[in-house]
This record gives structure tokens, C-alpha cells and sequence, in this order.
């Protein structure tokens, strides 16, 4: 087979012809479409990429607020819990004041009533005493128990200690009050003259006396001025019985008050323990 050069250069020329054209007409827009395609696609890997910091940033943020929620959550939990408990230790506290005050108002009601017991039976045995003695000396010795009560006032004035005389002196010489001399009973003029006599010889013959009748006075006489008293009377005696009582009573109450502890300890357990439950 024979080569046709002149056919061959033509091609050549043709092909060389053909890819000049193609580069100048369709070459340099496929480049450009090729790069912009490719701009577009790094514009978009580069909003994607931002995006994606953006989203990134975002996550932080929110867990940073979720975290601080968590931790306001937690705080006003903790407070809660805080102020349940400072409450709860006020009403305890206050409770218990309100126990206590009751607590102090029933003594103070108990010793009230001890108090005018105890004030109502020394009378009542006072005047018991009085009435049973009186009698009895009567009944006995023929004497009058008044006459009796006089002459032991009497005598203990009579023995007082000088000392005991001037410090009743300077007290009425302070005030010019008359002296009273109290009573159970109505003292007889003739007495009365014994006293003055006796009062006058240690306070002078300016002493003035009062003379006065009080119940109260048990089974008894005192002489009474600025502070200064001197009596002869059941009160001792009855004073002791008082006391008596007072300590029974006061141990009667103690019982009763352990004996309600007691209890309540006892309700206390039980309540912890759920209570108990009938068989």
C-alpha cells in the first residue's frame, strides 16, 4: 500500500487546524466553567466548614447554659433542702418554746394551788390547834389559853437582849407611827396595862401602843413597828408542818411529772418505731 503523503499532511494540518479552534472556542470556557465549578465548591466547603465552626460553637454554648442550669438547679435544690431545714428546726424550736411555756405555766399554776392549799390547811389547823388547846387547858388546868399565850409574850419580851431593844428604839424613834401589837384575840385591859408598863420601861414613857385584832395571826400576839417585829405564835410549828407538807407534796408532783416523762418517752419510741399495731 502506498502512502499518499500530500493526504497525510492534509490530515495532520486538518487535526492541528481542529485542535487550535477547539482550544481558542471551547477549551478555554470548559477551564472556566471548571474553575468557577470549583470556586463554588470551596465557597461551599468553606461555608460548610463555617457552618460547621458555627454548630460547633453553638454545641458549646448550649452545653455551657445547660451546665449552668444544671448548677442553678443543683443551688436551689441545696437551698431548698436549706430552707426546708432551717424551717423545720423553727418549728421544732418553737414547738418545744411552746411546750416549755406550758410546761412553766402549769407549775406556776400547781404551785399557785400548792401555795393557797397549803395557806387554807395552816389556817384551818391553826384555828384547829387553837380551839383543840384552848379546850384542852381549860378542860385540864383550868387555865385560859390567851392568858397563856400573853405570859409567854411576856416573858420573851422581858428576856430580849439589850441589843434587840435598841435596835427597836432607834427603828420607832424613825418613825412616828405608834407601835402595833396584833392579836388573835382581844387582849384585856389589865394585859394591855402589862405591855405598856413593860414597853415603856425599855422605850420610854413616850411609846405609844396600838392595839389591834388579826385572825391571821395564829393562835398568837406580835409587836410590830419600822422593821422590827417580835411575836409569840404557832407560827413555828405550823411553819413546820407546812414545810412537811410542801416537801410531800413537791415529791408527789415530781412522781407524777416523771411518771408523765415516762410516758412520753415511751409515745416517743413507739412513734419511731411506726407505732404498734393491735393483735
Amino acid at each position: 500500500m502506498l502512502i499518499d503523503w500530500f493526504t497525510v499532511a492534509a490530515q495532520i494540518v486538518n487535526f492541528l487546524i481542529l485542535v487550535a479552534l477547539l482550544k481558542y472556542f471551547l477549551y478555554g470556557r470548559i477551564i472556566k466553567v471548571m474553575d468557577e465549578r470549583e470556586q463554588k465548591i470551596a465557597s461551599r466547603l468553606e461555608a460548610a466548614d463555617q457552618q460547621k465552626l458555627e454548630a460547633e460553637e453553638e454545641a458549646v454554648w448550649y452545653r455551657q447554659k445547660q451546665q449552668e442550669l444544671e448548677a442553678k438547679r443543683a443551688g436551689l435544690l441545696a437551698q431548698a433542702k436549706e430552707d426546708a431545714t432551717a424551717q423545720r428546726q423553727g418549728l421544732f424550736n418553737q414547738a418545744r418554746d411552746d411546750v416549755e411555756k406550758l410546761q412553766v405555766r402549769w407549775h406556776e399554776a400547781l404551785q399557785h394551788e400548792k401555795t393557797a392549799f397549803l395557806h387554807d390547811l395552816r389556817q384551818r389547823v391553826g384555828q384547829q390547834v387553837y380551839a383543840t388547846a384552848r379546850r384542852a387547858l381549860r378542860d385540864l388546868a383550868h387555865t385560859d389559853l390567851e392568858q397563856q399565850i400573853i405570859a409567854a409574850f411576856l416573858e420573851q419580851l422581858q428576856t430580849m437582849e439589850e441589843d434587840v431593844w435598841e435596835a427597836m428604839f432607834a427603828s420607832h424613834q424613825e418613825s412616828p407611827q405608834p407601835l402595833v401589837i396584833h392579836s388573835a384575840f382581844d387582849v384585856p385591859q389589865e394585859t394591855r396595862q402589862r405591855l405598856h408598863n413593860v414597853l415603856r420601861e425599855h422605850l420610854g414613857d413616850a411609846v405609844k401602843i396600838r392595839f389591834e385584832t388579826a385572825p391571821e395571826v395564829v393562835c398568837g400576839i406580835e409587836l410590830q413597828t419600822n422593821g422590827q417585829k417580835v411575836a409569840w405564835s404557832l407560827e413555828h410549828y405550823l411553819g413546820a408542818l407546812e414545810e412537811s407538807l410542801a416537801a410531800a407534796f413537791e415529791a408527789e408532783a415530781g412522781a407524777a411529772a416523771q411518771g408523765d416523762k415516762a410516758a412520753e418517752a415511751g409515745n416517743g419510741h413507739r412513734r419511731s418505731n411506726g407505732g404498734t399495731r393491735p393483735t
